[in-house]
């Protein structure tokens, strides 16, 4: 596992000094919509400035028609971000035409497709959906796989039943962790480490656990102690 630390604060200042207390540590940024949007491209140069070896993960969910999504995700990559997301049901032609797109750049971002927001319970989901959680996060994650993308963004409790149906190495990033059984605040389906180790979760997501600490610099060493133990 990989830990992924969620820069979601009010403001680009607190975010980039959350990354400057974290920039002797292995772990990836991502960078939210609300950030994004505020702070553009010049706050992921403000992160590659206080560790070039940080890995951004740039977590916009896209969602269009097929030659937006993939205009959208030319200009991603020439961030020079690490990783991005789209969303799965925007279905699998805009999945093959983001990928054809990127199929040029020799050093490409991960691309993952989200398949159930982890703030959905599943009577909420159902209503928008028709099927259950499980059923339809299987069935976008088959679509992701077959149209070469790397992964899905799922909830752990998805993760182990998404691998089984397409393979070990297809990676599952899962937002919703409560690393010591935390508050969920607004996620429905969130999980401790040990539970995302036994899922086979790629990249657990941390945030507002490590932000809101009087300490984040503690609480992540924390994190990954316990995460080179499971």
């Amino acid at each position: 596992m990989e830990l992924c630390v969620a820069l979601d604060l009010p403001s680009a200042e607190e975010n980039l000094a959350l990354a400057e207390s974290l920039k002797s540590y292995d772990v990836w940024m991502k960078v939210g919509f609300r950030t994004y949007i505020r702070d553009g491209k010049n706050f992921i140069e403000a992160l590659k400035k206080i560790n070039p070896d940080f890995k951004i993960f740039l977590d916009l969910k896209l969602y269009d028609i097929p030659n937006t999504m993939a205009d959208a995700a030319e200009e991603i990559a020439k961030l020079g971000v690490h990783m991005f997301n789209i969303h799965a049901s925007a279905g699998s032609v805009a999945m093959k035409t983001v990928m054809d797109r990127l199929s040029g750049y020799e050093d490409r971002p991960l691309v993952l497709a989200v398949t159930a927001l982890t703030s959905f319970d599943e009577e909420h989901f159902k209503a928008v959906y028709e099927k259950s959680i499980d059923e339809k996060a299987e069935q976008f994650a088959k679509m992701s796989y077959e149209n070469g993308l790397d992964g899905v963004v799922c909830s752990t409790f998805e993760s182990r039943a998404i691998k089984n149906a397409t393979s070990d190495s297809f990676l599952t990033l899962c937002p919703g962790i409560r690393p010591f059984g935390e508050d969920a605040g607004d996620q429905q389906r969130v999980a401790t480490l040990e539970l995302a180790a036994k899922e086979g979760v790629d990249y657990p997501v941390v945030g507002r656990p490590i932000y809101k600490e009087s300490d984040p610099r503690s609480k992540v060493e924390e994190i990954l102690k316990v995460m080179s133990g499971v």
